[in-house]
């Protein structure tokens, strides 16, 4: 009996202490449970007539910081009880947000500010107050990535200098609740979380992470060096003793008809390759004052799939062997080549050396955007001292929310899209924009059936998606590599085995493929 009792008091007096240490490393939290108004401060500058409003996030009863009206600018700031001295161990920035009406264009970063000293006052937080450390989604046009930009004063200048994280993680393209964490560690690595997961590691010294990089280049180039008057940067120039000779001639084509060719037996000269439909039939509701004179559509004659070709026949073209093209001398080494000339390197007068990043205090959280979108929601902003405490906000504060949203969302997507396709709707977005591509123009309506075909019959989608996938790559490698295969040339008996192969199998194709579109049968009318 008294074992249990003390097993249960040493349990208590641990979660006891677990709880203080919680809230020792716990700098900063806002669940804007409450109202915000006297904790978080408004800016009155007149740019930012956005409104914020205090408002749950939907489905739940859990309150946020609302981003309420499109297209505006929004800006308000939380002074922290004491600035946040970044050098000291580890330090932990964590915040939610959720997207509830998606984002096309805007921001929902928040902007973590250096004391008011550095010149900024919160009724006129804007864009130009000095931050520390900039962090969180951005997404407009090509951007889409989760921003983090550290402010670094140079020692040697006392300039600022923004230090953009290279290769940042994207943005979620969901509505749900997501949680961004950004761990600064006293060995200078700093990771990025979303959902926990990490998505980035990089260190705060390395060149490979950071543009610019915050230790800068020890020498640079001299902007005084000027390239000399003399200095040839020519590697060849054209031989200016060169002649054309006498038997070059720049007028002889490429290509020649190749006499030697005949006709193939059973070429049926007077049959089209293409008649109409005599199973065509004429819409009763057309009107050939309004929709002009009806024709019936184009179907391959079936009296040329058993012959080597129909229509008018021609001698296919092969290479001209007296071809040579236009003359032009040929290039010489050019004794006086120096290599690309480059101003001297000088030292780097703001060039320093660092151990550690020489971070400024954080005194504020601030949120200042512009955005396109509303319905974004703020939420559990966090500054920890440790990656427990802020991996127990995850647990506690935002978990619990993702996986009501996550299954609220997987319903609804069963019940509007019962067979699963909502994943191809993108394919299909693409798939029609590439029908309209002008050299798939001939395919168009094939393409354009197997998309419908794929969007309505889900037993048949990726077949259908493989199929385009095929007619498109058939295409482009026919215009690559040349047209439909040539029907079968007979060759003169006396011909030589070496005439047979003068002309190459691209350049026949080519010519062929110009024959074809100037002779082109006339597009089928639309019934």
């Amino acid at each position: 009996m008294m074992g249990r009792f003390a097993l249960l008091l040493f349990l208590t007096f641990a979660s006891f202490q677990s709880l203080f240490a919680a809230d020792d490393d716990t700098v900063f939290y806002e669940s804007f449970d409450e109202p915000f108004d006297g904790r978080w401060i408004v800016s009155d500058k007149d740019d930012y007539k956005g409104v914020w409003k205090h408002s749950k996030s939907e489905g739940h009863d859990d309150y946020g910081l609302l981003v309420s009206e499109k297209a505006r600018k929004y800006a308000i700031v939380n002074e922290l009880d004491k600035p946040v001295i970044l050098k000291d161990g580890s330090t932990v920035l964590q915040f939610e947000t959720r997207l509830q009406n998606g984002l096309e264009c805007g921001g929902a970063y928040l902007k973590y500010l250096r004391p008011q000293e550095a010149g900024w006052m919160s009724k006129e937080f804007d864009n130009e107050s000095p931050y520390s450390i900039m962090f969180g989604p951005d997404k407009c046009g090509g951007t889409n990535k989760v921003h983090f930009i550290l402010k670094h004063k140079n020692p040697k200048s006392g300039e600022y200098i923004e230090h953009h994280l290279k290769y940042p993680p994207s943005v979620p393209s969901d509505k749900l609740t997501h949680v961004y964490t950004a761990i600064l560690k006293p060995d200078n690595d700093v990771k990025f979380l979303i959902d926990g997961e990490e998505k980035k590691k990089a260190n705060f010294l390395s060149a490979d992470d950071f543009e610019p990089p915050l230790i800068p280049a020890k020498t640079i180039p001299d902007p005084d060096d000027k390239k000399p008057e003399d200095w040839d940067e020519r590697a060849k120039f054209t031989d200016p003793n060169a002649v054309k000779p006498d038997d070059w001639d720049e007028d002889a084509p490429m290509e020649i008809e190749d006499e030697d060719a005949v006709k193939p037996e059973g070429w049926l000269d007077d049959e089209p390759e293409e008649i109409d439909d005599p199973e065509a039939t004429k819409p009763e509701d057309w009107d050939d004052e309004e929709d002009g004179e009806w024709e019936a559509p184009k179907i391959d004659n079936p009296k040329c799939e058993a012959a080597p070709g129909c229509g008018e026949w021609k001698r296919p073209m092969k290479m001209n062997p007296a071809y040579k093209g236009k003359w032009s001398a040929p290039l010489i080494d050019n004794p006086n080549y120096k290599g690309i000339w480059k101003p001297r390197e000088i030292p780097n007068p703001d060039y320093f050396e660092l151990d550690k990043p020489d971070f400024e205090p954080i005194a504020a959280i601030g949120i200042e955007i512009w955005t396109m979108q509303d319905g974004i929601l703020f939420d559990n902003i966090l500054i920890a001292k440790s990656e427990k405490v802020a991996e127990s906000y995850r647990e506690t504060a935002w978990k619990p929310k993702f996986e009501v949203e996550k299954e609220k969302q997987k319903v609804e997507e069963e019940a509007t899209d019962p067979d699963g396709l909502s994943g191809f709707q993108k394919v299909f977005d693409v798939l029609y924009k590439v029908a309209d591509i002008p050299f798939l123009s001939e395919y168009k309506l094939q393409i354009l059936d197997l998309i419908e075909k794929a969007e309505t019959q889900p037993n048949i989608t990726i077949g259908s998606i493989v199929s385009i996938v095929v007619i498109i790559l058939t295409v482009f490698f026919k215009l690559i590599f040349g047209g439909k295969k040539k029907p079968r040339v007979e060759k003169k008996p006396e011909a030589t085995e070496a005439s047979n192969n003068e002309s190459t199998s691209g350049e026949k194709a080519e010519e062929e493929e110009r024959e074809e579109n100037a002779a082109a049968p006339r597009r089928r009318r639309e019934t």
